[in-house]
């Protein structure tokens, strides 16, 4: 069983540490590195993201993707460890936690450190910069 396949069984054995057990009423997916945990709320959803280390978007998602870069919008809340995105245009931002959030689409995305990231999410799937008011692009602010 590799690390990754592990996390589910980590993920219950680990019901002292909030951020990290089962969510009751959540669909629970492992996706190549990630364990995500989705509970739909109104029109919405939110997320629990549980990043290992040595996650790299790249590196573990793009080949099930199709696309070079992740065009999904993140908005939420880092709880724990530190995330790193760099966008096409080679602009760089990193998240430590406690921090709020909010990653454009058209990113390539890590973990940076050796701790574990988790990242508490809320969107509207294929709508969330629309209902967010987010750019649907990464853009520099003046």
């Amino acid at each position: 069983m590799s690390a990754y396949n592990s996390r589910r069984e980590d993920l219950r054995m680990s019901e002292f540490d909030p951020l990290l057990a089962p969510i009751p009423g959540a669909e629970h997916r492992d996706l190549n590195g990630v364990a995500l945990d989705i509970a739909k709320v109104g029109a919405g959803r939110v997320k629990r993201v549980v990043y290992e280390p040595g996650f790299r978007w790249s590196t573990h998602m793009k080949p099930n993707v199709g696309t070079d870069l992740c065009m999904h919008a993140h908005v939420g809340f880092i709880v724990r460890g530190k995330v790193g995105v760099r966008y096409s245009d080679g602009c760089v931002k990193e998240f430590t936690a406690p921090a709020a959030v909010s990653i454009e689409p058209g990113h390539d995305g890590w973990v940076a450190g050796d701790e574990q990231a988790v990242l508490i999410e809320f969107d509207f799937e294929g709508d969330t910069c629309e209902r967010l008011g987010l750019a649907g692009e990464h853009q520099h602010k003046s």
